[in-house]
């Protein structure tokens, strides 16, 4: 984290949020719909030059196609209009949650799953109500939406088990996706400046889940290091 080239990429990914949000707040519709689409792209860039080596294994690799797919959600609005496009972004946001699904399963003993497993209801109240509240209106996309709701869900809960700063992106992705359902969905959702609102919580989300990770490998390669240090003592 402290090798320049992250610092680097990480301000580029911070300016470029900070400028999005901007034009989000102030209905520059065309220059945050293209601001968006590098938003991804900066953060896996982040992500790699952050890692080397044997850092790069299954979590980062899995975080990185996450990262991928949910480009191509991000660009889908632009790819087609109205339900294709809506489904577009439904189907690659869904292989991303599966994505981090995988990347986050082998932490499941350590997420609420597992421990503290009262914390679990929140996330079931949460889901059970978006569910509630987009289901009577969703018409033919109501399987799509049903499954990833519950991709989504099982991703907010297993990101419980890396650490805290993944466990708090995990949450803000069911926050931010739960924004935009409603707004498809809810005939009486009406939240002043959507939009601002989906990206910051979608932005917060997908940094915290990538500085988690990053958390992650460091500290596994720290244990290994210190393994290897107590194999290799006299």
């Amino acid at each position: 984290m402290t090798r320049t080239p992250a610092r680097i990429a990480l301000r580029i990914f911070l300016a470029l949020a900070l400028v999005h949000l901007v034009w989000q707040l102030t209905d520059q519709d065309t220059p945050a719909r293209v601001s968006q689409w590098f938003l991804m792209p900066v953060l896996a860039g982040f992500l790699l030059v952050s890692t080397r080596g044997a850092e790069r294994g299954r979590l980062v690799r899995l975080t990185l196609a996450a990262l991928f797919f949910s480009w191509l959600g991000d660009t889908a609005p632009s790819l087609a209009d109205g339900d294709v496009a809506f489904l577009l972004m439904v189907g690659f946001f869904l292989v991303a949650q599966v994505l981090y699904i995988v990347a986050f399963w082998p932490h499941r003993r350590e997420s609420v799953l597992h421990r503290r497993r009262m914390l679990l209801i929140p996330y079931a109240v949460a889901i059970v109500a978006l569910v509630l509240a987009c289901a009577p209106h969703a018409g033919v996309l109501l399987v799509p939406v049903l499954a990833y709701g519950l991709l989504l869900g099982a991703m907010a809960v297993l990101a419980t088990g890396v650490n805290p700063l993944v466990w708090a992106g995990g949450a803000l992705f069911l926050v931010s996706d739960g924004l935009i359902a409603l707004n498809a969905f809810a005939p009486w959702w009406d939240l002043p400046l959507q939009g601002f609102w989906v990206m910051l919580t979608y932005i917060a989300a997908q940094l915290l889940i990538v500085l988690g990770v990053l958390r992650a490998v460091t500290v596994g390669a720290g244990l290994a290091g210190d393994r290897q240090d107590v194999s290799t003592a006299p």
